[in-house]
């Protein structure tokens, strides 16, 4: 692969903003003809045809055959080279982190989830991070030269645009992705992390032409991604989605941005896992009992959900309560936003009807009639793998849309 196209988008020549139009229009709809990308572009045929001899030259563009015509000559199809390049997702959790490399057509080539990875805010973990997607760029055994981006999902507060995460990382004056390309030797760029499990829903799971969507990450905390008419929402500087910190409740509860009554302190997994622990501290039992005993190995989040998809009594009865309390709060949304779909995603979406069927309830009972008819509520096609998958559709999507 020639990087001619990489050195023109830095360069910011205009033959590059065609070339990433192309780019982007082959990676929403497929490999397509000459005549029909003319069209979407408002291009002469004879102009796209020397853009595409052009990238097919540099490696981006391929012929995939003719297209199959009742009568008459049959068009060339063209699309994305799979080979042409390589890009990497890293999703980070609380105590774990999922690699992924996709090709440049979009198929993921290699996945690697639940690698051991403890998130701590402190430069030694950031350290730790950057060796262990060093050491997965190594296995993959891909030149770094071919590898075009690096991003990065990170929770809170992140702006994509500048590259500076202010909730995890921020040791530095210089953006947290130019410290990450430094100590990688690739581009690097960050997104919020339920951001990227929207983006990756948005393209490989349920969505099927639905275009104004909100995805629920129901993880240890609590957000929101947004799209709106088929583009994702950021806010002004990748701030929005924040839906865990909309004061809820006056419970007295410290949220861990520092505010009170927050409403992921009762509706998130954070918020699950210490109501089974004062529950089960005020005498109530559950299959885990013997496991709040334990002080060298605490509890996981993990250990719960499966103890709900066992029929756990009480650990059923507190996420049942969870959801109807979410629920309310989604009808809000609804009542807002008007979506066609509301996904509900995340660690804790895998406990499924547990959590699904009381969100529906609620929503029935607080949203407006009308408009939540007009509302799907559906589970994550992508479930844990939405993260690794929309940082991947992220990294190529930064480097080459417009």
């Amino acid at each position: 692969m020639k990087p001619i196209l990489l050195e023109e988008i830095k360069a910011g020549t205009k033959n590059a903003l065609v070339k990433k139009k192309i780019i982007t229009y082959y990676i929403y709809n497929g490999p397509s003809t000459i005549t029909s990308l003319s069209k979407e572009l408002n291009l002469s045929v004879p102009t796209v045809t020397k853009f595409i001899n052009e990238m097919c030259e540099e490696g981006y563009i391929h012929e995939y055959g003719k297209q199959g015509t009742n009568s008459g000559r049959r068009p060339s199809l063209y699309g994305l080279d799979a080979e042409s390049g390589y890009f990497i997702g890293v999703d980070i959790k609380q105590f774990t982190i999922n690699i992924g490399l996709m090709n440049f057509k979009g198929d993921m080539v290699d996945l690697k989830m639940s690698i051991p990875y403890h998130c701590k805010n402190t430069p030694d973990s950031l350290d730790g991070l950057c060796q262990l997607i060093t050491r997965f760029i190594k296995k993959v055994n891909i030149k770094k030269e071919r590898i075009l981006n690096v991003n990065i999902n990170i929770s809170g507060r992140v702006n994509p645009e500048s590259g500076y995460s202010y909730s995890w990382f921020n040791f530095e004056e210089r953006p947290l992705t130019e410290v990450m390309a430094e100590k990688l030797g690739c581009t690097v760029t960050i997104d919020n992390d339920t951001r990227a499990m929207t983006y990756g829903e948005f393209l490989q799971g349920n969505v099927e032409g639905k275009k104004n969507i909100l995805f629920i990450n129901m993880s240890w905390g609590l957000g929101v991604g947004i799209i709106i008419n088929g583009e994702i929402y950021a806010g002004k500087s990748g701030f929005s989605g924040e839906l865990g910190h909309m004061p809820a409740y006056n419970n007295e509860i410290i949220c861990h941005c520092g505010k009170k009554g927050c409403l992921e302190t009762e509706t998130s997994g954070s918020a699950l896992h210490r109501i089974l622990l004062d529950r089960i501290a005020h005498g109530e039992q559950s299959i885990l009992s013997h496991r709040t005993q334990d002080t060298e190995k605490p509890l996981t989040l993990d250990e719960i959900i499966d103890a709900i998809n066992k029929e756990d009594l009480l650990c059923i009865e507190i996420i049942e309560e969870i959801g109807q309390k979410l629920g309310k709060q989604i009808a809000g949304l609804i009542n807002l936003f008007n979506p066609e779909l509301v996904i509900i995603g995340g660690t804790i979406s895998q406990t499924e009807d547990y959590i699904l069927q009381p969100i529906k309830s609620a929503i029935r009972k607080y949203s407006l009639n009308l408009v939540n008819q007009d509302s799907t509520i559906a589970l994550s096609k992508l479930k844990s793998k939405a993260g690794v998958i929309g940082a991947c559709m992220l990294a190529r999507s930064k480097t080459f849309e417009c």
